[in-house]
């Protein structure tokens, strides 16, 4: 199996490209069964995830293709085309691997009058349940089945009414089953509570190109009034906030200085404004975030939370970057009950953090030194890439197979910087 090897103490400069949003693209990849026209999507991320949803696109009978892009640049395009639905069953050989995939039921359902799709994998930071994915389509009129790890969903006849939806909880991923079912309902519906990260401001966007019809688009108050058919677009996947925020750790971590090309502060204004709390510099620049260490780092006390909150996707990097801070620090995660299983491996690269529950407590420490780490899931596994960044001596980071879900060729990514990291081959 691969291993990242890292030769930390390199300081990060110079200019570093931020990628498609892989939560974003995940969402708009499932918007082509949505019409029989061409889809096509720009700024694709290379990742493990996104293959991965291709495969299952290509077992419902949709045609991709890959256009306009070489092997040495970063990003891709991607055309999909679903003329004709072969299958409406995503099974669990596809969908075990990835959370993702359970973003087909709503389109699939909302098309075809019904779906039946395998109950999803992921990363095992936490209880995550779909019920708040049924229950909405429930609301919007479909019919719910479970049985034998598959979920079933099947529309009246005549098709989904639409309906109304309260979401007791904010979820991401139900709001964009939500979304792109009820563009394709009868009737209007009203999606109340709903998640407002800038991915669903995306799917949004992406959906009115596509001839849908959504008020409220950024709020948490959304009104779709169902139309007959959508039409095919050729749209531009967002850049990766936590990308951008992942390497603005590595970068203050280093003590360097480093352009995010492509960033944009309005979609990580609280990830930014943690940064600065810790005494890193942030500027908007044309094209960009520029980022640049300022003398010694200060602890930070903060908590995840749904947009525009601290996202929890960003709690292990910022915790890396803590881990060198003068003073201690206080990191509370609010929405995934076992997302601390990077600490273990901090603490055997020198840092001292202690957790109590949903808490944790990161004491700044002088030196990091490197040491074989053990990746666990994909923000864990780029927290020990940046604490590898700042430790003395070699850092080992196995289970690459997490970093490659979300992260584009990370290794060259940060070679450009200049740090000195290599990939290779497992025994």
């Amino acid at each position: 199996m691969d291993k990242i090897v890292i030769e930390g103490g390199k300081r990060l400069s110079g200019t570093i490209p931020v990628s498609g949003a892989k939560n974003a693209a995940l969402t708009l990849l499932p918007c082509a069964l949505l019409t029989e026209e061409p889809l096509t999507l720009r700024n694709l991320p290379r990742l493990a995830d996104i293959d991965g949803f291709q495969h299952l696109m290509n077992q419902f009978g949709i045609s991709t293709a890959i256009a306009g892009s070489r092997p040495e640049d970063f990003g891709r395009v991607m055309t999909l085309q679903a003329t004709r639905i072969t299958s409406t069953v995503a099974p669990y050989d596809l969908v075990r691997k990835m959370r993702a995939s359970i973003l087909v039921l709503g389109p699939m359902l909302a098309r075809m009058g019904e779906a039946t799709v395998s109950l999803p994998g992921g990363c095992a930071i936490g209880n995550r349940p779909i019920d708040l994915h049924l229950k909405v389509l429930e609301a919007l009129g479909a019919q719910i089945e479970m049985a034998a790890g598959y979920v079933k969903a099947v529309a009246p006849d005549g098709g989904l009414p639409g309906g109304r939806f309260s979401f007791p909880v904010v979820s991401v991923g139900a709001t964009e089953n939500a979304l792109m079912t009820a563009v394709l309902c009868n009737g209007t519906s009203h999606l109340h509570n709903a998640a407002r990260e800038p991915e669903i401001v995306d799917l949004c966007n992406l959906l009115v190109a596509m001839g849908g019809q959504i008020e409220g688009i950024g709020t948490s108050d959304l009104t779709i009034h169902g139309v007959p058919r959508l039409h095919g677009a050729t749209y531009m996947v967002m850049p990766d906030r936590i990308e951008a925020g992942s390497y603005a750790c590595a970068a203050a971590i280093t003590g360097g200085d480093v352009m995010l090309k492509g960033a944009r502060i309005e979609d990580m204004e609280a990830t930014v404004q943690a940064l600065r709390d810790a005494g890193v510099l942030v500027e908007e620049r044309p094209g960009g975030l520029y980022v640049a260490a300022e003398g010694k780092l200060r602890p930070v006390t903060l908590s995840t939370a749904p947009f525009p909150g601290f996202a929890t996707d960003m709690q292990a990097q910022l915790m890396a970057l803590l881990c060198k801070a003068e003073g201690s620090s206080v990191l509370t995660e609010t929405i995934f009950e076992n997302r601390y299983m990077h600490v273990p491996e901090l603490n055997r690269m020198g840092a001292r953090i202690e957790t109590k529950g949903r808490t944790a407590i990161v004491h700044g420490v002088d030196k990091m030194h490197g040491a074989e780490v053990m990746a666990t899931d994909l923000r864990a596994s780029m927290s020990l890439v940046i604490a590898g960044l700042a430790a003395e001596g070699e850092t080992r980071v196995h289970r690459l197979y997490h970093l490659d879900r979300g992260y584009e060729r990370l290794e060259e990514k940060l070679a450009l910087l200049g740090a000195q990291i290599e990939r290779i081959g497992g025994d």
